[in-house]
């Protein structure tokens, strides 16, 4: 972590993994991982799985969110659970941001991690 027990936005840029998906990886530990997704209007995040478990909370904005053929419309204070392995993507109905815990931390969102 950049001072020990803090990171700052300045800490950790943003960075744009994919048009329209930008994304803060902020404080980590060995267990976990804290980071922030901006996701503009109309961007799809994939369908893909991952071997992290991932919870996530929409801080703003509105989001498909398709997991395991399921799809929910989740508005700000709405969150997910996610075990590691299932089949999920989302879809930004309008800027969006969004953010996700990883256990364990995900090996390719480390190399911006501070």
């Amino acid at each position: 972590m950049a001072d020990g027990y803090f990171v700052t936005a300045q800490d950790s840029p943003q960075i744009e993994m994919l048009p329209g998906i930008h994304r803060r990886t902020m404080a980590v530990t060995d267990e976990e991982m804290l980071c922030e997704f901006f996701l503009e209007r109309g961007t799809i995040v994939p369908e893909h799985n991952h071997m992290n478990d991932q919870v996530g909370y929409v801080v703003s904005g509105r989001i498909e969110f398709t997991a395991a053929g399921m799809t929910r419309i989740l508005l700000p204070g709405d969150s997910y659970a996610m075990p590691g392995g299932v089949m999920h993507s989302v879809t930004a109905l309008v800027d969006s941001l969004v953010i996700d815990v990883f256990s364990p931390p995900r090996n390719d969102y480390r190399t911006e991690a501070r």
